[in-house]
């Protein structure tokens, strides 16, 4: 049985009535599609405030059996309402047909909104070992993180100076590379968001069980979410969803079974 798993992140509730409107409008072609698990990767909020995490509640409720998600930078702000959305650094669950390793990324620095920078630590990546391999058989396995884990260029030409000069908030995690290692041939899926701009990568390509890494941008502003496709723990197509109900030709799953 084909199952369908939507990716979704850097919603920033609380940053303007669109981020609202786009997130209703995503919710509604994800029911509309029927796609069966929905994750968001960090920045739910923009302020991390609690009133921007109940908006994100009750804008997701007709999906809310469904969801899973991780705290990014901007939920540590503020109020700090990304403590509400996980309890310890990783977590793992089943879902049908799925395997969720849930990893929270950031850090204690990230209570200040310029030092937007993740962290992974040593004691995360033998964590996140373990999880791994607590994973049943024939299921699609994903580790889900909010930080970019490979070197991804800036959002805009403010990021690409930063980065030119060096300044951390705009670099990928410093030991992701190692993490995308250790779960090359055990893993499926590596989800994360923080760049506003979607982005993949596929390692191991033509191997038993190449490891696909995917960004899945601002879901609110690009107004299309990323969709996958899995059946008995291998994935087998990939694609996005629009929420513009002008187009509903694109508000379906059915074309996204053709080999990933």
């Amino acid at each position: 049985m084909i199952r369908t798993l939507a990716h979704l992140s850097d919603l920033h509730l609380g940053r303007s009535e669109a981020d609202a409107i786009g997130l209703r409008r995503a919710v509604t072609a994800l029911v509309e599609a029927g796609v069966d698990h929905v994750v968001v990767t960090g920045d739910v909020t923009d302020g991390g405030q609690f009133d921007q995490l109940g908006a994100f509640q009750r804008l997701t409720a007709p999906i809310a059996d469904r969801l899973t998600l991780v705290p990014g930078n901007h939920d540590r702000v503020g109020e700090n309402a990304g403590r509400l959305m996980m309890r310890g650094r990783v977590a793992a669950e089943a879902r049908d047909g799925l395997y969720l390793v849930r990893v929270d990324s950031t850090a204690p620095h990230n209570r200040r909104l310029i030092d937007a920078h993740g962290q992974l630590t040593v004691e995360d990546l033998v964590a996140i070992d373990a999880a791994v391999d607590r994973a049943p058989a024939r299921v699609l396995v994903a580790v889900l993180l909010h930080h970019h884990v490979h070197r991804l260029p800036g959002d805009d030409v403010w990021e690409h100076l930063a980065a030119m000069v060096g300044l951390p908030w705009t670099a990928e995690l410093r030991r992701g590379p190692a993490l995308l290692e250790r779960l090359r041939g055990r893993c499926d899926l590596v989800l994360h968001g923080h760049r506003h701009v979607p982005a993949g990568l596929v390692l191991g390509r033509g191997e038993a069980r190449p490891l696909h890494v995917a960004n899945a941008g601002c879901t609110t502003s690009l107004g299309r979410t990323r969709l996958f496709c899995h059946e008995g723990g291998r994935l087998t197509g990939q694609g996005w969803l629009e929420h513009d109900a002008r187009r509903p030709e694109e508000r379906t799953v059915a074309g996204l079974v053709a080999a990933a």
